[in-house]
């Protein structure tokens, strides 16, 4: 028997019910980085790591609240917050994003985290304010998904 099959797939309303509620959540370092190269108003992009992960490299852009600090911020509530920690093998994020979210903000997690940010080649920040782009890791790529499959589009994700 089929280890895919043997407990039966969702129906699609059931599965575009799951991936629609993990999209209200969740966002991938491709679309982080549109939306910063666009100059998108209404986010924030918040580094929850150490001040010591922080000076090794960030997004450009990003602001530094570590996860202990997340309860004293004072970032506006009418934006976004896109919480990132190292990647995905760290929980950070999910703590922050808890954090924000208890204290009422809307929140998203960068889903692979700064690791997949450097892995893609994206800009890297360090503590000094160096900016550098790094080499793309030949195993990923970024994401591109044509259209809007919220609204129905019938695009398939390519590399």
């Amino acid at each position: 028997m089929s280890a895919i099959l043997r407990t039966p797939a969702a129906s699609p309303a059931v599965a575009f019910a799951h991936f629609t509620a993990r999209l209200a959540v969740e966002t991938d370092v491709a679309d982080v980085a549109r939306d910063l190269a666009d100059g998108v108003t209404g986010v924030v992009v918040v580094d929850v790591r150490s001040r010591e992960s922080w000076d090794q490299g960030h997004i450009p852009g990003a602001v530094h609240v570590p996860v202990s600090e997340i309860p004293a911020t004072t970032l506006p509530f009418d934006q976004t917050v896109v919480v990132y920690c190292w990647g995905p093998g760290c929980n950070g994020a999910q703590q922050g994003g808890a954090a924000f979210a208890r204290l009422g903000y809307r929140v998203k997690e960068m889903i692979g985290g700064f690791e997949y940010w450097a892995r893609e080649g994206f800009p890297v920040e360090s503590g000094d304010g160096t900016v550098e782009s790094r080499q793309v890791d030949p195993l990923v790529g970024s994401c591109v998904v044509p259209g809007d499959v919220a609204e129905g589009s019938r695009g398939v994700a390519g590399r």
